[in-house]
């Protein structure tokens, strides 16, 4: 005869299902609300953290982008980008992320 094995250890709890759909919805949620949206003056960017502010300052000075303010995160400021080509510019420079300053402002 043959040995049944028990799979009640490979299954997970029930609520792992619904904590997955809720992270879920919240990022895509995120993604939604700090997307940028088309023909915005002003953006926010988010350069690496390991960067010093120097480092910052010059990569978004090379991207011919006017510093409007600086924020709580020193990796995150917020920029107005030159010309129709800004954005591209300034990911050229290093830039990881590009959202919505009202939404970055809300969440710091």
């Amino acid at each position: 005869m043959e040995r049944v094995e028990d799979i009640a250890g490979l299954t997970w709890p029930t609520w792992l299902n619904a904590a997955g759909l809720l992270l879920a919805s919240f990022f895509g949620l995120a993604a939604l609300s700090f997307q940028v949206h088309p023909g915005a003056e002003v953006v926010a960017v988010a350069f690496p953290p390991w960067w010093s502010t120097q480092r910052i300052f010059q990569a978004a000075a090379s991207a011919n982008a006017a510093i409007v303010r600086t924020t709580a995160i020193p990796s995150l400021l917020v920029v107005r980008p030159e010309g129709d080509t800004g954005l591209s510019r300034l990911r050229d420079a290093g830039v990881w992320l590009a959202i919505d300053p009202q939404a970055a402002g809300a969440c710091l």
